[in-house]
């Protein structure tokens, strides 16, 4: 089977490819007004990495979506495997950072493998449900084979003592199950287990850094100063931009710098101030679109596996775009979530593209058997 010939062409999906490319070029824009407070002229350092991240994904998308991928089924578990060694490697490998073992830094460069894992764990899912019809699935027994393979990356990734990563890496995997037959009294005992187990991470896992976060996601201003000073900024920040926003590169609230990491995990701020309610209309309305088509392309995949990959990727996406606008909203703890294409980081913006060329690659091929 040849990697790519005129037929898979003929059906390439320039939809998704604009929805995606107009994100990442506001996303460009919008970080250039956020890192540019402070510059000392020219493009700041942070758009330049960005950059530089984005020339390397879009290779890798690239790669992902020319490669059939019928043939990557073959390949889920050995990448599943490579993407779990290569998290594990942190616990050795990688300096304390934040009171966590996330990152791998050689000379100026570092990266986060757990977003590599995040691929990796939608790979081998998507394997898993394509010989084990989720339609199947009818008893919570049948899901331990699933549930194990998210261990792998979840574990590893608490592990780090990176709980946000390790929860969204969870929300990915769980993605899969509204697609089961479980009953709805057996989802009880997964809720009251649940529980128990949200009980032993506050009192025998979770740092104290992490209890004050939800503590004051409850109430922010026990401490509005310090800890709960990020969300409060936040919320200014949004309704500082009203209807119709202050202007680009005219946000108080960033351009004073009143808002710490507004290039990353607060970047919806830096936008919501700038562009007002209606340009969040339109932002939020192109993910919506771009989550839609990804589920739309999952069900005209002509393939179980080629399905399962487009759900997986819709969750990938869907899961940190839904907390990280929570979260700036005040509606969710911040516990460092990235928004999607938006946010500074080039190891989030590799997988993403990753996965999205993932996408690509099951919509182009939809007609072919």
């Amino acid at each position: 089977m040849p990697v790519i010939d005129r037929r898979s062409l003929q059906h390439f999906d320039w939809l998704l490819l604009f929805l995606v490319a107009t994100i990442v070029a506001i996303g460009l824009a919008n970080l250039v007004s956020a890192t540019q407070a402070g510059s000392a002229g020219g493009l700041p350092s942070e758009v330049r990495r960005q950059l530089g991240a984005l020339a390397v994904g879009a290779v890798a998308l690239a790669v992902a979506l020319f490669v059939d991928y019928r043939r990557m089924e073959r390949l889920a578990i050995p990448a599943y495997l490579a993407a779990c060694l290569l998290v594990a490697s942190t616990l050795v490998l990688a300096p304390v950072t934040r009171g966590s073992r996330s990152w791998l830094i050689y000379g100026g460069l570092s990266f986060q493998p757990a977003e590599l894992a995040k691929v990796g764990l939608i790979l081998a899912l998507a394997r898993y449900f394509h010989r084990h019809p989720p339609s199947e699935v009818r008893r919570l027994r049948d899901l331990v084979a699933p549930a194990l393979i998210a261990a792998g990356p979840v574990g590893l990734i608490v592990l780090q003592r990176d709980m946000g990563v390790a929860v969204l890496t969870l929300l990915i995997a769980a993605t899969y199950l509204p697609f089961t037959r479980i009953r709805p009294r057996s989802w009880g005992l997964v809720a009251a287990a649940g529980v128990a187990a949200l009980a032993a991470l506050w009192r025998f896992v979770f740092q104290d850094y992490q209890r004050q976060r939800i503590l004051d996601f409850i109430d922010p201003s026990r401490d509005p100063l310090a800890s709960g000073y990020q969300a409060i900024q936040s919320k200014i920040a949004i309704g500082s931009g009203g209807l119709f926003g202050q202007g680009y590169l005219q946000g108080t609230q960033t351009q004073l710098q009143f808002l710490p990491t507004q290039h990353s995990d607060f970047i919806f701020s830096v936008f919501a101030e700038e562009w007002g309610f209606l340009g969040c209309a339109v932002l939020l309305g192109l993910y919506l679109t771009m989550l839609l088509w990804g589920l739309v392309i999952a069900g005209n995949s002509k393939d179980r596996f080629g399905a399962m990959l487009a759900v997986g990727v819709v969750g990938m996406l869907f899961w940190p775009a839904v907390i990280n606008v929570s979260m700036v909203l005040g509606l969710a703890p911040v516990i460092g979530v990235p928004l999607p294409l938006l946010s500074y980081g080039g190891s989030q913006l590799l997988a993403n593209l990753m996965a999205l060329g993932l996408l690509l690659n099951v919509s182009m091929r939809r007609y072919m058997f």
